[in-house]
């Protein structure tokens, strides 16, 4: 134990889910022979070991427990069954405005989180100064928190958790409320812990976030883990369980091959967007489209600096002189990265005839920065000098990039970097 700071053995949460309250209460006062309610298993017999120093991330879908086991680990929640041993002080930032009090203005509220944690007041003024200048909110900590902006109440919230200067730091998606600069502020407070030898432990599902800051990731799926391991072998089988396609025994990975026809579905484990716009004349359809990795395996997570190929079939439905086949890649905020097409590339310019299928594939290698991208694919051409859409489907498909290198934007100009003494102009 001494190594370790979390220790969780055999966890089960099990929660009764009443059809009326008046089921609860007959329940409650034992009325009725018969049970008034079903069991849900939040979690279901999971063990984890988090070990001092770690940075360790827990992803899955909604509803699998996530949130759960962090209340439990910190003694929100009381588990049904199992133990969990913790080896330091915690703190922890869960669901917005847990351990606030509304009416409270935000220096009572520092104070009075302090005072939960087990500080004294003196200790509490000595970090003062601190908590206020992470929070950056200026005269509004003065104000009830009731009267702030999400945003800000999470910057106090996590000022108060960062700097009350805890040895487990326990983080519960949180952070997607903020901006981006001050999100980058808080990672940054991340690395800070991770140099000090500090253990920190987070759900998100902001997968380019667990690549980047994790050590380990734990993966549970409805109450079970189903594993545990680097950020990629994690991600990869996050991203399968996702669309349906997981498989504990190793078959749910498709070989490189003709993707398989699907009415605008990717039909081989890529998850597709159900918002997704679609437009065209009708001439052509995009049948089916995947992504494949370095390995020529559908998969939707591409290690930076690796090859991926983005793959179509299209059916023409009506001769076309010449096709132009065409992808774009955007951020999750909508701004378009890259993109190309076969008439740019040079790469076909044939006449194709009603009834055939063609497969476009585009194979490059992926210089992105890790992060959350969506990829967009359309078919479209010239009729009598007029561009024309044949179909086009965008945001239909989404791509995780992982990265364990932080640089700046959206691409990696891998750089080659050389200091040398001296000048490079002449006195």
């Amino acid at each position: 134990m001494q190594d370790t700071a979390i220790q969780v053995s055999h966890l089960t949460k099990q929660y009764k889910l009443y059809n009326h309250n008046r089921d609860r209460v007959a329940d409650a006062l034992g009325f009725g022979k018969r049970a008034h309610y079903t069991e849900h298993l939040a979690l279901n017999d999971v063990s984890m070991t988090i070990r001092k120093g770690e940075t360790v991330g827990i992803i899955g879908t909604n509803g699998s427990g996530k949130s759960t086991i962090l209340k439990i680990i910190t003694g929100v929640l009381t588990p049904t069954s199992g133990e969990v041993a913790v080896n330091g002080r915690i703190s922890a930032l869960l669901e917005l405005g847990a351990g606030f009090n509304m009416e409270y203005n935000g220096i009572e509220n520092i104070y009075l989180n302090g005072t939960m944690i087990g500080f004294t007041e003196d200790e509490i003024k000595a970090k003062l100064d601190d908590i206020l200048a992470f929070a950056d909110i200026g005269e509004y900590v003065y104000q009830p928190v009731k009267m702030y902006s999400s945003g800000m109440f999470m910057r106090l919230a996590f000022a108060v958790a960062i700097n009350i200067d805890p040895e487990i730091l326990i983080v519960d998606e949180a952070l997607a409320v903020g901006d981006v600069f001050f999100q980058a502020k808080c990672f940054h407070k991340f690395d800070e812990f991770k140099k000090a030898g500090k253990t920190v432990l987070f759900v998100s599902h902001d997968m380019s976030s667990i690549s980047k800051y994790c050590d380990r990731v734990i993966l549970l799926n409805q109450g079970v883990k189903l594993g545990e391991g680097s950020p990629k072998e994690m991600i990869d089988i996050y991203k399968q369980v996702l669309v349906g396609q997981y498989d504990p025994d190793g078959g749910n990975q498709q070989a490189d091959g003709e993707p398989e026809d699907g009415a605008g579905n990717s039909g081989n484990g890529v998850a597709e967007n159900p918002d997704k716009l679609e437009y065209g004349s009708g001439k052509a359809k995009i049948i089916s489209y995947d992504i494949l990795d370095s390995s020529g395996k559908v998969n939707s997570t591409i290690a930076k600096g690796s090859e991926c190929t983005f793959r179509m079939s299209v059916e023409f439905l009506e001769d076309v002189k010449a096709p132009i086949f065409a992808f774009t890649i955007k951020n999750k905020y909508g701004v378009e990265i890259t993109g190309t097409n076969t008439m740019f590339e040079k790469a076909f310019l044939d006449p194709v005839g009603k009834g055939e299928v063609k497969t476009v594939s585009f194979r490059q290698k992926v210089d992105l920065q890790g992060g959350e991208y969506l990829l967009s694919l359309g078919v479209t051409g010239y009729e009598e000098e007029n561009f024309t859409v044949y179909h086009r489907l965008y945001d239909v498909m989404n791509m995780t990039v992982v990265s364990d290198k932080n640089t700046v934007g959206y691409y990696d100009m891998n750089s080659s970097i050389q200091v040398t003494d001296g000048s490079i102009r002449q006195k």
